[in-house]
């Protein structure tokens, strides 16, 4: 019988800030987890687990996992894992790689995934009566879109930490937006987690724009290792949902 792992206090401390920082999860909340295998969302599932038996509120918390039949990303192992866990579980399989040869245009891969993985998401949370969407991207994820949206397109951008979608029934929230990337990669591994390889395979075809600047920052750091703590006082503002509605507001003054 597989039982949930302990998360260290060196990867609970951020993730609880980042949670009452962000106001990311509420009393009657039931949060759905977006897991793809990888060390990150497996690793945010088993923390907020954690934070659950824990936590002064109550909320309820279940697994979700979208396979886009990407020939390689096999995620249906995760079934008997999550069986074994006793996490409400709900599996959504669908041909998007395929679909993507036909529907695609303009368009990166992963863009059109994404797109499509996310409205999936919407629709399953909203037939099973969840109303918040936990994703698993960490600080590095969070710089390396900063620096991506600075460089290529001109904008002071991330991802946010806590939103409501366009429709008004899905808190998105990142719990993970003050966690490093080597701290889930070391609870991974450390707690014998069934990290699924390549949880993206057809991402790796080719380099990316955000593998760049993962190396960037990764040799910047090696200088400057204070970097990520200054990154996340830039980044702070930008993460509120609120942001970019006042830097538009600003830009019509």
């Amino acid at each position: 019988m597989e039982t949930f792992a302990t998360p260290p206090k060196a990867l609970l401390r951020p993730v609880g800030r980042a949670i009452a920082d962000f106001d990311m999860i509420r009393d009657g909340d039931r949060v759905m987890v977006a897991v793809s295998g990888g060390k990150d969302s497996l690793s945010l599932l088993h923390i907020l687990h954690h934070l659950q038996r824990r936590a002064p509120i109550r909320f309820e918390l279940a697994a979700l996992t979208v396979d886009p039949q990407v020939e390689g990303f096999e995620p249906e192992t995760l079934k008997p894992y999550m069986a074994a866990l006793g996490v409400d579980y709900f599996f959504e399989s669908q041909p998007i790689m395929a679909q993507a040869k036909t529907h695609m245009s303009g368009d990166s891969f992963c863009a059109y995934c994404s797109r499509m993985k996310r409205g999936i998401m919407y629709t399953t949370l909203r037939r099973e009566g969840y109303n918040v969407l936990a994703l698993a991207q960490h600080l590095d994820d969070l710089a390396e879109s900063f620096l991506m949206s600075a460089f290529h397109g001109g904008q002071l951008r991330t991802m946010k930490a806590c939103y409501d979608n366009d429709a008004g029934d899905v808190r998105i929230i990142r719990p993970l937006a003050y966690a490093r990337e080597r701290q889930t990669a070391a609870f991974a591994e450390q707690s014998g987690l069934p990290v699924v390889p390549d949880s993206c395979p057809a991402c790796f075809d080719m380099p990316t724009q955000r593998q760049h600047m993962k190396m960037l920052l990764a040799t910047e750091e090696t200088q400057n290792p204070g970097l990520f703590k200054s990154l996340l006082s830039t980044l702070r503002p930008m993460l509120r949902s609120d942001f970019y509605t006042r830097l538009r507001e600003d830009g019509k003054a």
